[in-house]
């Protein structure tokens, strides 16, 4: 580091340039390995305590603690796409009266065109058509684009439940692998970082989850005062797009939107949109805050920043991971010499006030989870 310190700018430059184009280029030809390896690591520290659990109080070996506690996380995920399959299917048979409600509005927009703009109702439908008939070269394509994302799902819940499975079998390994990497003057600060990344990871992700259920819970409290008809689908859709910062909730208010305005009042429209106002309120002043964003300790515009650049490099998937991945980036910083500016400008406003006063507070033996056996 002290070398590179010592080179002439342009050469840092550089050499920090072609560095993040080649991260760049790895991570988007490797996402399809990439993206599950580091879910499977969060949820694998996620389920951590519950294998530590049944290995210590129940006599677990570990291969059958980490088997039992991937399946009945991977039974969860089933679960919750089993519910919002059984929403979706009530959904389809309601397709007719929706198209009905959608051709309904449809007319009302033509009539206020041709009224407003002079535009006859005839011209209006053949330039639709015109559209409809260039639309239909590329049926193939949109379905063939269909299929492969189901297959890319699949795929993605496979491999991410093989590599949480490996993770907890070999997590101790794994972890010894880390300090070995690195001289035994520096092993302190190893251990450290692995410490607080495990502790951050834990506790964002289980404020996480709390934060979903809360906002789903208060979406479908909206959802059922206004009377809308699909209010546990939406509420659902909700809980998991406000996953995704400031973007998730605008997408998840539109589509409740437009399920409203297609099975409902138009005055429902306006009571959906400020039942969603209101829980992004309590969700942004009050949840957000005091159980996930005390964790992760990022100001905005890195994580705006970060939400560009992840959706930019591994699409939706790149936004969920862009957080925990730049929150783990912020430990490491804050823990080396030479990056800890790096640290300091992906802090948040305490975060910058404490700087350079005190160190962050160590993180208690019993708090460890895959901790160095002796």
């Amino acid at each position: 580091m002290k070398a590179f310190l010592s080179w002439p700018f342009y050469l840092k430059l550089a050499s920090v340039l072609i560095s993040i184009m080649i991260l760049g280029y790895l991570a988007i030809q490797g996402q399809d390995l990439i993206i599950p390896m580091i879910m499977g690591l969060l949820f694998a520290i996620l389920l951590v305590p519950v294998c530590n659990f049944l290995e210590r109080k129940l006599r677990f070996n570990r291969s059958i603690s980490a088997i039992v506690v991937s399946v009945l996380g991977l039974a969860l995920i089933g679960l919750i796409l089993y519910l919002i399959g059984i929403q979706t299917t009530s959904f389809s048979e309601d397709w007719p009266a929706f198209q009905k409600q959608i051709t309904a509005a449809f007319d009302s927009i033509q009539d206020w065109i041709a009224h407003k703009f002079g535009v006859q109702k005839h011209k209006q439908l053949t330039y639709i058509n015109d559209l409809a008939q260039k639309s239909l070269s590329t049926g193939t394509v949109i379905v063939e684009k269909m299929l492969k994302s189901i297959t890319y799902i699949l795929m993605l819940i496979g491999l991410t439940f093989l590599f949480t499975l490996f993770i907890l079998i070999y997590r101790r390994q794994l972890v010894r692998f880390i300090i070995m990497c690195f001289a035994d003057k520096h092993k302190a600060v190893v251990m450290d970082v692995v410490n607080s990344i495990q502790y951050m990871v834990k506790k964002y992700l289980i404020g996480l989850i709390i934060q979903m259920v809360l906002v789903t819970i208060l979406s479908f409290i909206a959802y059922t005062i206004i009377g809308i008809k699909y209010n546990f689908l939406l509420a659902i859709i909700t809980g998991i797009f406000n996953v995704l910062p400031y973007l998730g909730i605008l997408i998840a208010t539109v589509l409740g939107i437009f399920v409203t305005f297609a099975t409902s009042s138009a005055a429902n429209v306006l009571w959906v949109l400020v039942g969603m106002v209101a829980v992004h309120a309590v969700d942004g002043n009050i949840i957000m805050p005091k159980i996930v964003g005390s964790q992760v300790k990022l100001n905005s515009l890195i994580v705006i920043i970060g939400l560009i650049v992840g959706e930019s490099v591994w699409g939706v998937m790149g936004m969920f991971l862009t957080i925990p991945i730049m929150a783990i980036a912020k430990i490491i910083f804050d823990r080396v010499e030479d990056l800890k500016p790096w640290g300091y400008l992906m802090g948040d406003d305490d975060d910058a006030k404490e700087y350079g006063k005190e160190e962050l507070l160590p993180i208690e033996e019993d708090e460890t989870e895959m901790e160095i056996e002796k």
